[in-house]
């Protein structure tokens, strides 16, 4: 892992070149639907997940929910899982869409960036609240060399019900948000990438082109691969500013190989992941 205090644009790009992956693997849980060998442990099916697919990726995403859900069980399960991320090497991005104002927004900051948190690398939050609603997530991730990912056009279909809406001033509700997010950001002396980077659905990728000309230097966060409908071949656009420039998420696709295809959990999972780390390569 880079070393501590490194932005983190640059430790993004630090790993991408290290394991040669853009691959973010992601972690959605369901105890009803667990790999066999974990036994209805979530943190072993988690971990089980990581040790097959972590050589082939660059982090984990862990939907938040899917642990909330679980009560203490379920926070005790996501703490071990951000652990053996990180013993594995990879960042862990924390998919919990936070949003709100003042103390509010400072204590979710804490929970989940800063020391004694959870410690993790990277959170999702929602912008909809506005400018200052961003402002103390951005002040703990700076303060922990942390990024965030800020939710600009999202991979769900409902997205069109409010993103795309046109605005009295011109252009969409979604270029708007990504204007905000291309000025909150400071670029890393080594990458050149902003902190703040930006959830970009990849299955509506007509939309990248012009999401990146909007932020040039965010790192895209790219939801959908795969069971949402998304295609790698479809996300170029994400890699101009270079290899770090985009990230490719996928969870089921990868968790679940072997329904695909047959075969044993581990081997379908690690063929997967391999499968999309080369077919993301190739396109930067």
């Amino acid at each position: 892992m880079p070393p501590a205090g490194t932005p983190f644009g640059d430790r993004l790009a630090g790993l991408v070149a290290g394991r040669e992956s853009q691959v973010v693997l992601g972690l959605d849980p369901d105890p009803a639907n667990l790999w066999p060998q974990a036994a209805g442990d979530v943190a072993a099916h988690c971990r089980a997940v990581i040790d097959a697919a972590a050589e082939a990726c660059v982090a984990v995403k862990p939907q938040v929910a899917c642990f909330e859900r679980l009560g203490v069980a379920g926070w005790r399960a996501l703490h071990d899982t951000i652990a053996y991320a990180h013993d594995a090497g990879l960042l862990v991005l924390a998919d919990a869409k936070r949003g709100d104002i003042d103390i509010s927004a400072r204590r979710y900051a804490e929970a989940f960036l800063a020391p004694g948190g959870l410690e993790a690398d990277a959170l999702t939050v929602s912008p909809y609240l506005g400018a200052d609603s961003l402002e103390p997530f951005l002040a703990a991730a700076r303060a922990a060399g942390a990024g965030l990912f800020v939710l600009v056009r999202t991979s769900n279909a409902g997205a069109a019900d409010v993103q795309d809406l046109e605005l009295a001033t011109g252009g969409r509700v979604w270029e708007r948000v990504a204007e905000l997010v291309d000025g909150l950001g400071a670029a890393g002396s080594q990458s050149g990438l902003h902190e703040v980077g930006a959830v970009v659905g990849a299955t509506a990728p007509e939309h990248l082109a012009r999401a990146r000309e909007l932020m040039p230097r965010s790192v895209f966060l790219l939801p959908g691969i795969g069971a949402q409908g998304g295609r790698v071949e479809d996300v170029a656009p994400a890699f101009a500013p270079g290899r770090a420039g985009g990230l490719v998420t996928s969870s089921r696709s990868i968790v679940f190989a072997h329904e695909r295809q047959g075969g044993e959990p581990a081997a379908a999972a690690r063929a997967e992941a391999e499968r999309l780390r080369a077919a993301a390569w190739a396109l930067a």
